[in-house]
């Protein structure tokens, strides 16, 4: 596989991301999400257009190639192994692991990123949830609730958080609601759709914007 820059990659990661939910990404969401001048948006889709890892028309928004696709993944792959190896590894808290693994995730070797994943028993899933590409770049994928569904006293565990934010992680993080964690919702309070949680056998009560960015599996 080509060297990339930092840059490169960022943006071939971001734009990933930003057409799950568009056809095409337009500069004016990468720019947003890069806090970059559209100037520079569009320089950078030439050099990545002349690479072949983006088709771009100006006006008409751009996505990413075959070749831009897997060039994607293989830099999300690295960034969620490292993401789990400094929190299963090191005890990084969930707050603390995703500003260090965007560091790392642009070491690129390949054959590092295999023996990390090798020595970490092939994750398939990040602290956060997220699944973790295989080498071939394919992801499990499972079906998720979201815990405000989940019937009472049914046992789950946490599998994903939809809002990633430093602040939510670190509440997360306080309240011990980590990936993996066996929650039970023991009643539903329709005042205000609060939860009271079994958690550890400690209960809890959460707000529903909390209820609502935390997605479990039964089991």
């Amino acid at each position: 596989m080509l060297n990339f820059s930092a840059s490169e990659e960022n943006y071939l990661k971001t734009i990933f991301h930003l057409q799950i939910k568009d056809d095409n990404v337009t500069t004016n969401e990468l720019a947003e999400k890069l806090q970059a001048k559209p100037a520079s948006i569009t320089d950078m889709m030439k050099k990545l257009k002349s690479r072949k890892l983006v088709n771009y028309q100006p006006y008409q928004g751009f996505r990413l190639t075959a070749e831009g696709k897997k060039v994607a993944l293989s830099i999300i792959r690295r960034h969620r192994l490292w993401e789990f190896f400094l929190a299963e590894k090191l005890k990084f808290n969930w707050d603390e692991v995703h500003e260090v693994a965007e560091q790392l995730e642009h070491v690129s070797n390949k054959k590092l990123i295999d023996k990390l994943d090798e020595y970490l028993a092939f994750p398939k899933f990040d602290p956060h949830g997220d699944p973790i590409p295989d080498t071939n770049g394919k992801m499990e994928t499972g079906k998720q609730i979201n815990l405000s569904d989940l019937p009472i006293n049914r046992h789950a565990k946490v599998c994903f958080i939809a809002n990633q934010s430093d602040s939510l992680l670190e509440y997360l993080n306080e309240k011990k609601i980590n990936f993996g964690a066996s929650i039970i919702v023991k009643r539903k309070f329709s005042y205000d759709n609060s939860l009271e949680i079994k958690l550890d056998n400690k209960l809890l009560t959460i707000s529903d914007q909390l209820a609502k960015n935390i997605f479990v599996k039964h089991g």
